[in-house]
């Protein structure tokens, strides 16, 4: 399949000029803040028209899609992940032809994936809004005096303005700011749930500050119900070890010292000169080349999948597992799911968890293949996508 026919179409697509010269680091570091300051900015502004009961499908993969529930960036770069998997894949598989080392085929490819990315944007809005999961607020209607059906279409709109916003706003940060906009959002992302987990004093539905720093203030001040006898016991130790917070601050230390370790080690390729004999250099290529971007990727095809699951449950079609208030509970699904916190993988909190939505627990033969398979697909998925980014 060649794309030489759509060159025009894909040549008339609005996009962000590119520089004519060198862009000074001063101004690549302002168009960055800026760009942050506007991504941060549009994630507070609500939808128009959302009820409060809607649900986020991507919630739990905010950490690699970035954007906020119930915002403007309620997409996050999900589209211009998906588009970027759906072409690496068509490419890889030989459905595409294209030479990527000639530059004009390279300038399709790139027009393309934004028209994919487009593509995706209503792709990924229409099944939020059209299965029930974004829900219009009825109570604004009727005092606007329209049908209900009027403030979904306007919640439509608003979402792909959002996910339009986005992707323009990563291009710019590509052209005139450092490094990318998909790379910038994430750590935005990341950054606030990290300071948010740390200091926020909101109360969970069991009463307990979410932040860190306040729930251990919480357990030493007056007010605590949990003595210090009991934190003494095996059992008090385990529930500041998970309820406390205590097991997350010490995974985050930890891989974050791996991460900066790995990530600034490279490997000295020997070199020799064909024309210059005897004259011999070394190249250095970072140990982790492709970043973390083929991660950002698996998880981005879990969470298409988890979609797809998802909507069909709501359906009443459960070949490929059930769904329990948005929690896989069986099938496929269930081991499909992405492993994101202690509750996925302690079998106590799994079954615990599994009882709020009234599901039967899995057995611990069914958690343990369920690290396993989520396991293989990070590690396998990863080797793929690496390869095709290469």
């Amino acid at each position: 399949m060649t794309f030489e026919s759509l060159a025009p179409l894909l040549n008339r697509l609005p996009a962000v000029k590119r520089p004519e010269g060198h862009v000074h680091f001063k101004k690549k570091l302002g168009w960055t803040l800026g760009i942050l300051v506007l991504y941060f900015a549009l994630a507070n502004i609500p939808l128009f028209g959302l009820d409060e009961n809607s649900i986020d499908l991507f919630e739990m993969y905010r950490a690699f899609f970035a954007g906020a529930s119930g915002s403007l960036m309620v997409l996050g770069i999900g589209p211009i992940v998906t588009a970027s998997i759906v072409l690496q894949l068509l490419v890889g598989a030989g459905v595409i032809k294209m030479d990527l080392t000639d530059p004009h085929q390279q300038a399709i490819f790139q027009g393309l994936q934004k028209l994919m990315v487009f593509v995706m944007i209503a792709l990924e809005a229409l099944p939020q809004i059209l299965g029930g999961y974004m829900l219009p607020d009825e109570g604004l209607a009727a005092i606007l005096g329209v049908p209900a059906s009027y403030i979904t279409i306007l919640l439509f709109i608003q979402i792909c303005i959002g996910g339009t916003l986005i992707l323009y706003m990563d291009e710019i940060v590509s052209k005139w700011g450092i490094g990318s906009g998909v790379g910038l959002f994430i750590i935005a992302g990341v950054s606030q749930q990290i300071v948010t987990g740390i200091f926020n004093w909101k109360p969970d539905t069991t009463g307990l500050p979410i932040g860190l720093i306040p729930k251990w203030i919480f357990f030493a001040g007056p007010s605590s119900t949990i003595s210090v006898d009991y934190l003494m016991t095996p059992a008090g130790m385990q529930y500041m070890l998970i309820q406390g917070g205590i097991l997350a601050l010490i995974s985050t230390v930890v891989i974050y010292l791996m991460v900066v370790f790995v990530e600034s080690t490279r490997i000295e390729i020997p070199l020799a000169h064909a024309a210059v004999r005897g004259a011999r250099g070394r190249f250095p290529v970072k140990l982790i080349y492709a970043s973390v971007l083929p991660m950002i990727l698996v998880r981005a095809l879990q969470a298409n999948i988890q979609m797809m699951g998802l909507l069909l449950s709501s359906k009443g079609i459960t070949i490929m597992g059930e769904f329990k208030q948005g929690i896989p509970v069986s099938g496929p699904m269930y081991y499909l799911a992405p492993i994101n916190s202690p509750h996925d993988w302690i079998p106590s909190l799994v079954a615990s968890q599994f009882t709020s939505v009234e599901a039967v627990p899995p057995a611990v033969w069914q958690i343990v293949l369920h690290i396993m398979t989520d396991a293989v697909m990070l590690i396998g998925g990863g080797i793929i996508f690496a390869l095709f980014w290469i």
